[in-house]
């Protein structure tokens, strides 16, 4: 009986092959998951009508693509959330220490960006951001940046000079290392259950500023609330009204550093994602997502 030829081993679809660095451009360039998705599902379709034997450098060019796309959505997105009810946050990154490989983790390839820096570049104009994100987390060169932005090299590397300064004067960072991040969120976490004013006060840096993102869905502080005393009062109340036996407080990693979930007992799913920058032992932000439309791609935790 002669043996049937073998069919050809098929190369693997350079997009298919891109898809987890193109998401994780995507998402720290718009800093939403679901507007990442769009741009994805866009450029999917650009790449289907591209003569793929003209294309040297596929990973170069669908990062161009992405770029281009993302940059398009920058302009109409900026006005969306002008108008957005309270103060606009992005899309939080959750993982657990059981299971970090989550398939909603889009943005955990390359190196990783906090919730505060990716607030900061909402400060940032899109070409700006666009030529930031690009070089200084993706190592992109500027030539690349530049075909991406319709802009000469030179003016790409002032652009992301210049958004380099403005992340710097525009945030609070963090200079803690991991451990004494995670000891700060521990020792925040203790003092939440508790609805411990002192303990809270005890982490928190005297000028602490708290963000909460509840998109006028759920109920959240509407602007930023300075200083150790009224965040701490702020966290109290919100204990006592809030967290009721059906409810959790659990460890996550947000954005690739230690943080917390609040989540149903029942069914594990997140209620609440909360991001929070340390430097010299305190807290110096906090970042609360409520939002329950920016947390749908969360995967439930496993109580």
């Amino acid at each position: 009986m002669t043996a049937q030829p073998t069919a050809p081993e098929q190369a693997p679809d350079a997009f298919e092959t891109n898809r987890r660095y193109l998401g994780s451009v995507a998402y720290r360039l718009l800093g939403s998951f679901t507007d990442a998705e769009d741009v994805l599902q866009d450029a999917w379709l650009r790449w289907q009508s591209t003569d793929r034997a003209a294309v040297t450098d596929p990973r170069a060019f669908l990062t161009t693509v992405v770029t281009r796309l993302c940059y398009d959505q920058l302009g109409s997105a900026r006005a969306r959330r002008e108008a957005y009810y309270g103060e606009w946050l992005p899309e939080p990154s959750v993982s657990y220490a059981s299971a970090p490989d989550s398939p909603a983790e889009l943005a955990e390839r390359g190196e990783s960006v906090s919730l505060a820096l990716l607030a900061v570049l909402e400060q940032l104009t899109p070409a700006e951001r666009a030529a930031f994100v690009l070089h200084d987390v993706f190592a992109v060169g500027f030539e690349d940046i530049a075909a991406s932005l319709d802009r000469t090299p030179d003016a790409t590397r002032q652009l992301a000079s210049r958004a380099r300064r403005r992340v710097k004067d525009g945030g609070r960072h963090a200079n803690a290392d991991p451990a004494e991040h995670r000891r700060a969120v521990e020792a925040f976490a203790t003092a939440t259950a508790r609805g411990d004013i002192q303990g809270l006060m005890a982490v928190l840096d005297p000028d602490v500023v708290w963000h909460a993102d509840g998109g006028g869905i759920v109920r959240a502080a509407a602007r930023p609330v300075l200083g150790a005393d009224k965040v701490a009062r702020l966290v109290a109340g919100l204990v006592a009204k809030w967290f009721t036996p059906e409810y959790g407080l659990g460890s996550a990693l947000v954005n690739g550093e230690p943080g917390l979930v609040w989540y149903e007992r029942a069914t594990g799913a997140v209620s609440g994602v909360v991001a929070l920058t340390v430097s010299g032992g305190r807290i110096t932000e906090a970042f609360v997502v409520v939002n329950p439309e920016k947390l749908g791609h969360i995967r439930p935790i496993e109580a």
